[in-house]
């Protein structure tokens, strides 16, 4: 698996939990920014999806916004 995968955060997220445990159950490394703190990274995070929402995860260059399990075993390939 040599994708890279980037997931936007909040601690609070509920969703973004999810995702991160599916990842861990799925052995997928990924980068994770806590835009909750990290304002440029928000930025970052609005400029690339345009949205303002959590959490929104980049598999390559594919977007998935939310906790779409279906999207991100697709995308992940597994």
């Amino acid at each position: 698996m040599d994708k890279n995968v980037t997931i936007y955060t909040t601690p609070t997220c509920h969703f973004c939990h999810m995702a991160k445990d599916f990842f861990k159950e799925k052995g997928i490394n990924y980068t994770e920014y806590d835009v909750a703190q990290n304002l440029e990274k928000r930025q970052e995070m609005v400029t690339r999806s345009g949205q303002m929402g959590v959490p929104v995860i980049f598999v390559g260059d594919q977007m998935i916004v939310g906790f779409d399990q279906q999207a991100l075993a697709s995308a992940l390939g597994v």
